[in-house]
């Protein structure tokens, strides 16, 4: 159950952590298209991981609920990897395009003083 926990806790705090920085990533279109293109690539790389088996996960690790071998909780612990990348990602450009927007006004105020 400690994967199960850790998956669900992280993307928890990935969605907290989007409506705190007001970016709403997660609610964009391109997000879910883009996670729709990651868990295709996830199907197919994990799916042979697992079945292989070259990753192995120990049954009292997980609910053992599984999409064909590969477990539930990895998809939930993908949507909270790419989920963080994205939504830091995009507060940190909206910061930096209002940074450069405040700068742009305080020279155009500069400017036009003179």
């Amino acid at each position: 159950m400690e994967y199960t926990i850790a998956a669900i806790s992280a993307a928890a705090c990935v969605v907290l952590l989007d409506r705190q920085l007001g970016t709403g990533v997660l609610r964009r279109r391109e997000f879910r298209v883009f996670l729709a293109v990651m868990y295709g690539f996830k199907l197919i790389a994990n799916g042979y991981l697992t079945w292989r088996p070259i990753v192995i996960y120990g049954r009292e690790h997980f609910l053992g609920a599984r999409l064909g071998t590969i477990p539930l909780e990895d998809f939930v612990y993908g949507f909270a990897l790419i989920g963080l990348s994205v939504v830091l990602w995009e507060y940190f450009r909206m910061r930096q395009a209002r940074s450069e927007w405040r700068n742009r006004q305080q020279r155009s105020g500069v400017e036009g003083a003179s």
